[in-house]
């Protein structure tokens, strides 16, 4: 076992929130020092959507800039009846819903955001990366934090921020809640080349399909030459198995028998979905406190939330922008920033986290539900952000 060597601040977790938080903390004039358990810096998935709320945090930790480069702009945001295969609403995100929210609605590659926070962590002298270090042992020692590696290594810090994601180690420390909790969902993706993409598919919008206990993303990413699909369902052999880690339910096959009862607009596109990862859905249940003396949570190990407002890592990136400010307030006393930063967070997130699963009830309704949320949502206009203003204007606290 190596010796100890004390540091200022250690963020577990190098994944978009991490280095989101590493960049915050060095802008904020605090050292930092990032660890992650896999051997690269690296996202695992593709498609990203950054709302407003995002772009601005963006813009606060210095990356808007260079994040609109990679970005696509989609003209609208369209919510498709699966069934029939009619438009249940659109929403116009073009020079008038800019103008309105100060930031555009885009779409990206994941790996393009995090390879942009990357550049920037190491262009700063304040951070420091290590890759192949997988926390296993978190320790509170009241003044500053342990963590022991898999490898052996042992660092000891002043202060530690926990985004290492929805089985975060170091949320058990200070809030045992358990195991995730599973929504008996399963997803599958499919970004191929566009020009792979089936007959009739829609380029210009970021598209959703919403059906009974389905639905479908669509939108062109890394610089127009990728077209993401994010294909959703809740598996009816889950409840029969109650094995949320079991390999049988979920399974492609039963992927094909829901998606071949869908218009055949979507059943084309589903033909192109890949099984060769498969993602469980989890979500946990918002909390009160993510902190602990000099120890604190930050994006999917505080508040981890279904996909379907699609705000999981804007929210981390609410999480980074506040707490720089909040570090920059309260100087060196980290227990006293991380308790003000969880303050302005905490109401913020569960928020967030309720209406995600409210949204995906939304989607998934089923009968007469479903036709009352399609005449419902058909009276707005491709104008009108009500819904959802309060998601997308956040600005920090007044």
């Amino acid at each position: 076992m190596t010796r100890p060597s004390r540091i200022p601040l250690l963020v577990v977790g190098g994944g978009i929130g991490g280095l989101a938080t590493a960049l915050a903390a060095s802008q904020a004039g605090v050292p930092v020092h990032v660890i992650e358990k896999l051997p690269e810096f690296e996202e695992l998935g593709a498609g990203l959507q950054l709302a407003p709320n995002a772009m601005w945090a963006l813009d606060r930790l210095g990356l808007y800039q260079d994040i609109r480069k990679h970005a696509f702009f989609p003209k609208r945001l369209v919510l498709m009846d699966a069934l029939s295969g009619e438009p249940v609403a659109k929403l116009n995100v073009g020079e008038k819903f800019q103008k309105h929210f100060g930031y555009p609605y885009i779409v990206i590659h994941r790996g393009d955001l995090l390879n942009l926070e990357l550049e920037a962590c190491r262009a700063s002298s304040l951070v420091t990366l290590e890759s192949k270090k997988d926390a296993i042992r978190i320790e509170d020692l009241g003044d500053g934090a342990r963590v022991t590696c898999a490898d052996g290594t042992v660092y000891e810090c002043d202060a530690l921020i926990g985004a290492d994601g929805l089985r975060s180690r170091v949320r058990h420390l200070i809030h045992d809640d358990g195991d995730p909790i599973s929504a008996g969902c399963m997803c599958y993706r499919g970004a191929i080349p566009i020009e792979q993409a089936a007959p009739e598919s829609d380029f210009d919008d970021m598209t959703i399909w919403v059906g009974p206990d389905i639905h479908y993303a669509q939108y062109v990413i890394h610089h127009g030459t990728v077209f993401n699909q994010v294909a959703v369902f809740r598996s009816a052999r889950y409840k029969d198995l109650g094995k949320e880690s079991s390999e049988e339910w979920g399974t492609p096959e039963e992927f094909k028998e829901r998606f071949s009862q869908v218009h055949p607009r979507l059943r084309a596109a589903a033909a192109t979905i890949k099984f060769d990862r498969r993602w469980p859905m989890f979500d946990r249940r918002p909390i009160d406190n993510w902190t602990r003396n000099r120890i604190t949570l930050l994006g999917d190990a505080a508040h981890p939330m279904f996909q379907y407002l699609a705000q999981g890592a804007n929210q981390a990136l609410e999480d980074a922008t506040i707490l720089k400010e909040k570090l920059r307030e309260a100087g060196n006393d980290f227990a006293r920033a991380f308790l003000a930063y969880q303050q302005v967070r905490i109401p913020r997130t569960a928020r967030v986290q309720n209406a995600a699963r409210f949204a995906g009830e939304l989607f998934h309704v089923q009968g007469a539900g479903r036709v009352f949320r399609n005449l419902l949502l058909a009276k707005r206009s491709e104008d009108d952000v009500e819904y959802l203003e309060w998601v997308w204007a956040y600005r920090g606290p007044a």
